[in-house]
């Protein structure tokens, strides 16, 4: 199975689809590190029922791919994979799906946990939640 490294998309991934489309890309991968990101039903002291994601599609998938080259070179990984939902999700529901694969497992780590904190800080994607007491956009934590 083949799919693109970088996405934004309305449906939910598979997890094991990403990581067999990255492994199949070299058997010199010893170490595939992996986030994935969920709503959460609470934030901020608030019941949350469900998130709205918004982005700047062109230049979110533009920053996400530039992220992901500098990963691998930064890293000196074999490979890496970002997906990122848009669009409406539930409580429990999957975000953000992040994959490293390197030769060992520190790299993959290490990069694993970069790609996730840039992507934050970087991409044009922002978050409203719907919660009892009204909608509220949600300021990213660095």
């Amino acid at each position: 199975m083949k799919t693109v490294p970088v996405r934004l998309q309305t449906d939910d991934f598979s997890q094991d689809e990403e990581i067999a489309s990255l492994k199949a890309t070299s058997t010199r991968m010893g170490g595939v590190a992996t986030f994935l990101g969920s709503a959460r039903d609470f934030s901020e002291s608030r019941m949350v029922s469900e998130i709205s994601f918004d982005a700047y599609d062109r230049m979110a998938l533009l920053e996400m791919a530039a992220l992901r080259e500098a990963a691998i070179e930064k890293f000196g990984l074999i490979d890496a994979r970002i997906v990122h939902r848009v669009g409406t999700v539930r409580a429990g529901d999957n975000i953000v799906f992040i994959a490293a694969g390197a030769e060992h497992r520190a790299e993959a780590f290490d990069a694993c946990r970069w790609m996730i904190d840039e992507l934050k800080a970087r991409v044009p994607i922002w978050k409203k939640e719907v919660t009892p007491e009204g909608d509220a956009w949600v300021v990213p934590h660095p």
